[in-house]
């Protein structure tokens, strides 16, 4: 079989484009070739895995503190007034105070009660305040201040106001604001530009 100068050329021509074909898909279409980092070495490998075995050794005594944090924190929220809403949070502290009055000798009267706004106390916890107006002697008010702070309750006096009262009886007009830690919980949320 003898090939034809048209047949020769055809050949030539599919040998050129062959090559064509072969030169263009081993070069990528960038023009340059990806340099491929190598995988790590053991080296390095090693100092890794010797890191993770530190950190799996300290985890033991990690463990521990959280413990030891978590009993902490469970023994101080024992304090907190627990109640469903900051409206009973602030009965129960008018009752621990009437009850601290009428704990004194001799007992005091309480004659009124102010109930304050509840409002955030750090970032975990809400305060609740009342004030209560009383007449005492110089002494009663510092027993009652005492037994205010002995109390197991999260509970301290906020604000003092003293005033003369019946200067025979050596009495005095007390205003004294009290305040309770409560839970985040029974602060309510701000709305609004209060927010802000």
């Amino acid at each position: 079989m003898t090939l034809t100068d048209r047949d020769k050329r055809a050949v030539l021509l599919l040998g050129a484009v062959v090559a064509a074909v072969v030169v263009w898909l081993s070069f990528p279409a960038g023009g340059t070739a990806k340099v491929v980092r190598p995988a790590d070495s053991t080296a390095l490998a090693e100092k890794r895995l010797n890191r993770l075995r530190q950190l799996a050794a300290t985890l033991p005594a990690r463990e521990g503190i959280l413990k030891q944090v978590s009993s902490d924190l469970d023994k101080r929220e024992k304090g907190l007034l627990q109640a469903a809403t900051a409206a009973q949070a602030q009965a129960q502290l008018v009752q621990i105070v009437r009850k601290l009055g009428k704990a004194q000798s001799p007992p005091l009267e309480i004659r009124g009660v102010e109930i304050g706004q509840v409002h955030p106390f750090g970032d975990a916890y809400g305060e609740v305040t009342v004030a209560v107006t009383f007449d005492a002697r110089i002494e009663q008010l510092v027993d009652l201040l005492a037994d205010l702070t002995a109390q197991p309750e999260i509970v301290a006096s906020n604000e003092l106001r003293v005033s003369p009262g019946n200067p025979k009886d050596k009495m005095l007009s007390v205003r004294l604001t009290v305040s309770g830690v409560v839970p985040k919980r029974l602060v309510p949320e701000k709305k609004g530009l209060d927010a802000f």
